[in-house]
């Protein structure tokens, strides 16, 4: 069996963010031909596409900096990696931001749903229940772009998908090696009440797709139900892992949507093994696979 990410000690991940954070914004996407669309319909669906990853890393910017700021009093290793972290959430949003102008986007409103789910991310106040919250949203935002980069056409919004893919194939990885280090300090009774969080989130992601698809199907292609499936088995192979979080995925769900136990054999899309962490360490040694 492969040696978890979690297992990785922070120095590593500490020097490995540090050597990325040097070449970040080296990267640029190529936005200075014309970018079309099959029809408006299309434009519309990939303005709503790129506002909710943006909004994500909106979203994972400021809460990894948050955490940054209170884990330093007892870890200012893993307080450095925590803020590196959420450089390259911010770095994400920067070329997002530029990506929708290039297109003739703008930066909406969040929509009711959307708005609720980050209303009720804010309103965590345990530092597992947030890590655990952003590495299950990692997860479901990288299965979300492979599998869109499987079906869209148009080369920037592919440049931009493939730097989003590539990235989250560190970052859950990273997540998980955080959330162990938060749960070894935190009490028994702790991970009680991250079970009832994990299962009531696993439930509401799986739902997510009844808001979004109206809104980015005409963009990416994805069904809902095909969605809804992809992310029952890749949060549950996620988890199922790393039996070390002791976060076991809910069966009658994984039934549901037509989850079978040998579907969890195979590893997550971004695996959390040690070995994954490191091939995914230096961007341009990446490869990008859609789903």
């Amino acid at each position: 069996m492969a040696q978890s990410a979690s297992t990785r000690p922070t120095a590593w991940w500490l020097s490995t963010l540090e050597r990325r954070a040097a070449r970040m914004r080296e990267e640029h996407l190529d936005l200075g031909g014309p970018i079309n669309f099959a029809d408006a319909k299309e434009h519309s669906a990939a303005v709503n596409f790129f506002n909710a990853a943006y909004r994500a890393e909106e979203s994972g910017l400021k809460q990894a900096h948050e955490l940054a700021d209170e884990v330093k009093r007892w870890d200012p290793e893993l307080a450095r990696v925590l803020e590196l972290y959420g450089n390259e959430e911010g770095w994400h949003r920067e070329l997002l931001e530029a990506f929708l102008g290039a297109i003739g986007g703008e930066i909406r409103p969040m929509g009711r749903v959307t708005r609720a789910f980050y209303a009720v991310y804010a309103r965590a106040k345990r530092m597992e229940t947030i890590v655990l919250t952003n590495l299950m949203f990692e997860t479901i935002g990288a299965t979300t772009y492979r599998l869109a980069l499987g079906r869209v056409e148009q080369p920037v919004a592919r440049q931009m998908l493939t730097i989003l893919t590539r990235d989250e194939s560190f970052h859950v990885p990273l997540n998980v090696h955080f959330l162990s280090r938060i749960l070894e300090r935190r009490p028994r009774s702790a991970r009680r009440r991250l079970r009832l969080v994990y299962h009531a989130l696993f439930l509401s992601l799986l739902a997510l797709p009844l808001a979004s698809r109206p809104k980015a199907q005409a963009f990416d292609k994805i069904t809902r139900r095909e969605l809804s499936r992809a992310y029952a088995e890749q949060l549950a192979r996620l988890f199922a892992h790393e039996p070390s979080l002791g976060l076991t995925p809910p069966r009658a769900l994984l039934t549901l949507v037509g989850v079978s136990s040998d579907d969890l054999l195979e590893p997550p899309l971004a695996a959390t093994s040690a070995d994954a962490a490191e091939s995914a360490a230096v961007r341009e040694q990446v490869e990008v696979r859609a789903l």
